[in-house]
């Protein structure tokens, strides 16, 4: 099925496009207090970005993709040059934007892994990750419009935005782009139930579809069988956080194969939604564990130690209910033909 817009289109009111700007503001100033923790004050830096705000995003791409792509400090930085009227303003070819999002899911697949390895212990590290794709973002704002080349193309979250937000619960008006410019087709902000299927025009964007729907249910059942390394002695020990995810990868890849193989082209995005529910669910069976003091790998990915308050069957209750939630909402729940964002007003046209 082609992708189709959203048919309403809104013009930010001048207060409005104030409060967004206060809150990209206050989130971009978060962000910023969150990388100078993660310089000075790592054990700090690390528990806020790694044991807080991560764990809450797979939850709010199901839920508002968009209200996080209003306000991320990443894109906020990405459109400076726009925003000064600094960019060139290239549109990407199809090619170009195809090649884009498959560096992206690769990025994503080489960049997790090697959280166990450095950056879920080393607070510096994750500080210059995180200033490394600022400096490319911004790089990018410099030459193509609006959020076509980052956060539409490179940035390795957004793989798993399409793959999460096919079926969102809420939708906002769009704070970033005053003007829709087409600067990338289809719009992933503003076409309903967005997923990685909704755009297959190149080989890229085929592959890309297929390595993260189908690959990153064992993706990340794979990570979590990996312990955070105490040290790197050897080239083989840092090579060997990537074995369980890739194996997983593989596995869930060539069962998504199978079963894609056997059904009618039309169940294809119950297949898409049937694996992005098991995706979003395994992270939070072993995340939320280890988050409280019940995980697989002692202090691993601990925020607060309640294992001598909360009993294991009440952790147990709260996976299995998001689990139900997830498989519900991505894989059972009719389509509900909302977009991430409102679509702002076309280039031309009247407000």
């Amino acid at each position: 099925m082609a992708p189709t817009f959203t048919k309403k289109h809104v013009h930010l009111s001048e207060r409005s496009t104030i409060a967004w700007r206060v809150a990209q503001t206050a989130v971009w100033l978060v962000g910023a207090t969150i990388l100078t923790c993660l310089l000075f004050f790592p054990s700090i830096g690390i528990v806020l970005f790694w044991d807080i705000l991560i764990p809450v995003a797979p939850a709010l791409l199901v839920i508002a993709p968009g209200l996080w792509r209003n306000v991320c400090p990443l894109a906020t930085t990405n459109l400076m040059p726009r925003r000064l009227g600094l960019s060139k303003r290239r549109k990407l070819t199809g090619k170009q934007s195809g090649i884009f999002g498959l560096v992206a899911v690769v990025a994503l697949y080489l960049i997790v892994p090697l959280r166990h390895a450095v950056f879920n212990t080393n607070g510096p590290a994750t500080a210059m990750l995180i200033i490394a794709m600022a400096v490319i973002g911004v790089s990018l704002g410099f030459f193509y419009e609006w959020k076509s080349a980052w956060c539409s193309g490179l940035c390795p979250i957004h793989p798993v935005e399409k793959l999460y937000g096919a079926n969102v619960f809420l939708t906002v008006p769009n704070a970033q782009c005053d003007k829709c410019m087409h600067c990338v087709t289809p719009c992933p902000d503003s076409t309903a139930n967005f997923n990685p299927g909704s755009s297959k025009k190149t080989i890229w964007m085929r592959i890309s579809a297929l390595l993260i729907t189908a690959g990153l249910p064992g993706f990340i059942w794979g990570w979590f069988h990996v312990p955070d390394a105490a040290s790197i002695t050897s080239i083989s020990s840092f090579f060997s956080v990537y074995e369980m995810p890739m194996a997983g990868l593989v596995f869930t890849l060539a069962i998504y194969s199978l079963l894609s193989a056997i059904i009618q082209n039309k169940y294809e995005r119950k297949l898409s939604g049937l694996f992005a529910a098991a995706a979003v669910s395994c992270y939070y069976w072993y995340r939320i564990p280890a988050l409280f003091g019940f995980g697989s790998w002692g202090r691993d990915g601990l925020l607060v130690d309640l294992s001598k308050i909360l009993s294991a069957w009440a952790i147990t209750g709260i996976t299995l209910a998001l689990t139900i939630f997830f498989f519900y909402r991505l894989f059972i729940a009719e389509k509900n033909r909302k977009s991430w964002l409102i679509r702002p007003v076309k280039v031309g046209a009247k407000a």
